[in-house]
């Protein structure tokens, strides 16, 4: 009887602290690979499992808004900072400043959204086109590059969209109606712009992903990455967890994971640039790179007519 006493207690004991372990669920917007790494290291450090969702930021939103009734997600990571601002905005996130979060510019985190890190804008330059290396935006309207360059459509991606919204401010949308007059093309997604300057076809993207272009160069891919000398637009990453989440407390141990140094050096090996400002990157950094001035909120809330006109200027 002693012996099924002692039994019976243990069960209960191990019973409860599987229960006090529960796997959560992360949504995310971003390189595959990252996310596999930060959830395999983070079960690793916590016995937590992660559930994964990696799709674009649009499928990511679409995914949140059909499961609004019965929310699966705990943790949301976006490519764009006005995922962040919008759902703060509805009261769906949950305060959390990690500890680890110390050495994060105060301009990449909310009390409800930390920026897992940074990419830039740039031209992506095929050096094997016989094209003339651009330095800026506008050599890419030139003679030259006619026929011969794609840009991301802003309507599909949102730091192409704050590119465009930044360059209308600096020098105006008349670059836009340079670049359609001289043939470039509005190719879809980030993705469907880079590839046919990977293979030959074109010969630059005008605001390519830079940490896309730099891990597709580090493949042996023939392209190179430039930061135009006019400036160019950051895209923060924001973390969030949701209101709804059933387990916050392990959600928030996710956040302090990825923020650590661990999690942050795999960030940085993907060539994004880590938010903590004191992790080495493998790219240039924030402080490193001329920024374009931009008001994201007026942006944001111009961004029906800024895709209008940018429509127009290539004939759509």
């Amino acid at each position: 009887m002693t012996k099924m006493l002692l039994a019976t207690v243990a069960l209960a004991a191990g019973l409860s602290a599987q229960a006090a372990v529960a796997d959560i669920t992360v949504y995310t917007a971003g390189p595959a690979k990252l996310i596999e790494n930060l959830s395999a290291g983070f079960t690793a450090k916590t016995g937590i499992k992660v559930d994964v969702f990696q799709a674009t930021t649009g499928k990511v939103m679409a995914r949140l808004a059909a499961e609004e009734a019965n929310p699966v997600a705990d943790v949301v990571i976006s490519a764009s900072w006005d995922t962040a601002t919008t759902m703060a905005a509805e009261g769906k996130l949950l305060p959390y400043t990690s500890p680890n979060a110390a050495m994060v510019p105060d301009f990449l985190k909310t009390d409800t959204a930390v920026a897992q890190g940074i990419s830039a804008l740039a031209i992506a330059w095929n050096p094997t086109s016989g094209l003339p290396k651009p330095a800026d935006w506008a050599d890419l309207a030139t003679p030259e590059y006619k026929n011969m360059v794609t840009l991301p459509d802003p309507a599909k991606s949102g730091s192409m969209f704050e590119l465009v919204a930044a360059l209308d401010g600096a020098i105006g949308a008349q670059i836009f109606d340079d670049l359609a007059a001289n043939g470039a093309i509005i190719a879809g997604a980030n993705a469907d712009a880079l590839n046919p300057v990977l293979q030959g076809a074109k010969g630059a993207v005008f605001g390519a992903v830079d940490y896309i272009s730099m891990a597709a160069a580090a493949k042996g891919e023939t392209v190179e990455v430039i930061f135009p000398a006019s400036g160019t637009v950051v895209a923060p990453r924001p973390a969030m967890i949701l209101q709804s989440s059933q387990q916050p407390e392990e959600a928030k141990q996710f956040i302090d994971y990825m923020l650590s140094d661990e999690g942050q050096e795999m960030v940085a090996k993907t060539f994004l640039m880590p938010a903590r400002t004191d992790v080495p990157a493998k790219r240039p950094r924030i402080d490193e790179l001329k920024l374009l001035p931009l008001d994201s909120a007026a942006a944001y809330g111009a961004r029906a007519e800024t895709l209008k006109a940018f429509a127009a200027s290539f004939g759509s």
